[in-house]
């Protein structure tokens, strides 16, 4: 199972800062210049040990995460992000989750996230886009941590109003089955007005008289 974990492509997990921490070249590319935050002190913890120690942790803690009842693909969310403070980041998480009206967590390359984005268009509601994959070393940390609080680790993590209502196609309740299904029952319109995530309609045109 742990190669497995370790074999998964770029383009569905984030890939796994495998190296040690002393290459230059893996350093730069994980070099962090903003404030320090749960998700980035991950990071760095990550990246003080060595690539042996590492890949033991990461099956660890996917074992751990199994035993604690997650299913396989939270358990392989908690392996690619590491040790964290699941408490903090969980709070950092929720407090972005609730920063705008509509918030979307995203990876910029799936598909169901440009899915998602071009179905909210159509509403003409202005969501908040954070993405998970810029840098990929946080944004595993907060999709595992998302993962765990809403039960669906994949993308897009919809929020609206502060409340969390699945995916795209779907979700994981009845009560947060992703943005398509609302859209269906005739409910996304209105939670989204009753979020105050509608566009600000433009003023209608004037036409100056000629003389």
């Amino acid at each position: 199972m742990l190669a497995v974990v370790l074999a998964i492509p770029c383009g569905f997990m984030a890939p796994l800062p495998l190296l040690h921490s002393k290459s230059p070249a893996i350093a730069a590319m994980l070099h962090i210049k903003s404030p320090a935050t749960a998700a980035t002190r991950s990071v760095q913890a990550r990246m003080d040990a060595g690539p042996v120690e590492g890949l033991k942790k990461r099956w660890g803690l996917f074992q751990d995460s199994r035993k604690e009842g997650f299913p396989l693909k939270q358990a392989i969310a908690d392996a690619i992000a590491g040790e964290y403070d699941v408490t903090d980041v969980q709070a950092q998480v929720k407090e972005e989750a609730m920063s705008a009206p509509l918030v979307l967590f995203t990876w910029e390359a799936s598909p169901a996230c440009k899915k998602a984005l071009d179905l909210l268009k159509l509403t003409d509601a202005t969501p908040k886009v954070i993405r998970l994959d810029n840098p990929w070393s946080e944004g595993n940390v907060k999709r595992a941590a998302l993962g765990r609080l809403t039960g669906k680790s994949s993308v897009p993590s919809v929020w609206i109003g502060g409340k969390y209502v699945g995916g795209c196609d779907d979700g994981p309740t009845a009560d947060a089955p992703g943005l398509v299904k609302l859209a269906f029952s005739g409910k996304l319109q209105q939670m989204l007005e009753s979020a105050g995530a509608m566009s600000a309609p433009k003023p209608a045109a004037t036409l100056s008289a000629v003389e």
